[in-house]
């Protein structure tokens, strides 16, 4: 299941709310002090962060957030990164980002998956049972609706064939040119609106890829949790709910031969980078796994990916060790910052920005395990 309104850190607009005319105000006086902690902290320079303290880098991680929500709001997807990295690690930065430790990566069996409480078979083929009731309680209504209607107003057989001609060129045009898009968004909507454990489903499985993608080093760029939200921000019935994310790093290291590739075939991809890409598109049915015991959505992620390894020339028995190592991978971290995504789940549904979302697995992230 695969963008985003930019909300401004509510502490940090206060701030520069103030009365500047009065430089004695101390919290006015120290937005300028956390300004400039942030150009420390871009500089790399370690004596001048040390000076701040844990209260200040909290204000200075805000602002550069703040900033990450303009450039993303702009479009500019390296200008977020280069502020995500320059902070990435150092003092009142972004510890979290790319820090998540992952399992060694080697052949996992079944057996071992298991072991570590997973059974693969609820997890890899999803299935939504609340859509698909949904779709079938529907098609009963309007077949129930149209005897009703043929009964009422003694439709011919003239009528019958023009009304069917009728719905069959509405699923011709919504399957050819809106790739079933429409019919999706009239599902979904009604799945939200009737259904709250689908409604909550979702934002769960978007928090999953959220969360994963960000520990793993990779920025998401947005995210919208409905078919509408997302027919609404881009104005297209091809596009679906779902996180997407700053990927021209991806992008450019699977159209140039740079170090470190792994050859499969003719086709080449960064190790690194299908690693990521593989626990990202996971992370979803993983959470959903997590939270619910089996996943429902996430079955075009998983086919995503299984097109990619084929694709790249992975025999089967390779993609089942890629894919069993990301699912291990990405269960595992995803258990270890329970607290983090549960928190990020309720931003995302309050509609947060990407820095507030951020900022919040930040606040919340399990030391230990970054």
């Amino acid at each position: 299941m695969n963008v985003l309104c930019t909300y401004y850190n509510t502490t940090t607009w206060t701030l520069k709310k103030r009365d500047t005319t009065s430089i004695s105000d101390s919290r006015y006086r120290n937005y300028y002090y956390v300004k400039r902690a942030l150009a420390a902290a871009a500089s790399s320079s370690s004596s001048e962060v040390g000076r701040y303290t844990t209260s200040d880098g909290e204000l200075k991680r805000a602002l550069l957030l703040e900033q990450v929500d303009k450039e993303l709001s702009k479009g500019d997807d390296r200008a977020a990164l280069s502020l995500v990295k320059d902070l990435q690690s150092k003092p009142g930065g972004l510890r979290a980002f790319g820090a998540a430790h992952q399992v060694p990566q080697r052949l996992y069996s079944l057996d071992e998956l298991k072991l570590n409480g997973i059974e693969s078979s609820s997890l890899l083929s999803p299935k939504d049972n609340t859509l698909g009731t949904i779709e079938r309680n529907i098609l009963i209504a309007a077949l129930l609706g149209f005897i009703s209607a043929w009964n009422a107003f003694d439709f011919g057989p003239e009528e019958l064939l023009y009304f069917s001609l009728v719905l069959f060129f509405v699923w011709t045009l919504d399957s050819v040119g809106f790739a079933g898009g429409f019919s999706s968004l009239v599902l979904d909507t009604i799945g939200h609106n009737i259904s709250q454990k689908y409604h909550n489903r979702v934002i769960q499985h978007e928090a999953g890829h959220f969360l994963i993608a960000y520990l793993l080093g990779i920025l998401p760029k947005g995210y919208t949790l409905s078919s509408l939200e997302a027919f609404q921000r881009e104005g297209s019935l091809n596009v679906q709910a779902g996180t997407v994310f700053v990927d021209f790093e991806f992008t450019e290291q699977v159209t140039k031969e740079k170090v470190s590739y792994l050859s499969y075939g003719n086709e080449q991809m960064h190790l690194q980078m299908l690693n990521r890409f593989s626990c990202i598109a996971l992370a979803g049915v993983a959470t959903e796994y997590l939270v619910y015991g089996y996943a429902e959505g996430g079955l075009a992620d998983v086919n995503t990916l299984d097109g990619l390894l084929s694709s790249l020339g992975f025999t089967q028995k390779k993609a089942d060790s890629q894919v069993r190592w990301a699912v291990l991978n990405t269960i595992l971290i995803l258990r270890r910052h329970e607290q983090a995504r549960t928190l990020l789940a309720k931003a995302m549904s309050e509609g947060k920005s990407v820095g507030s979302c951020i900022d919040v697995i930040e606040q919340h992230i399990d030391e230990t395990y970054i």
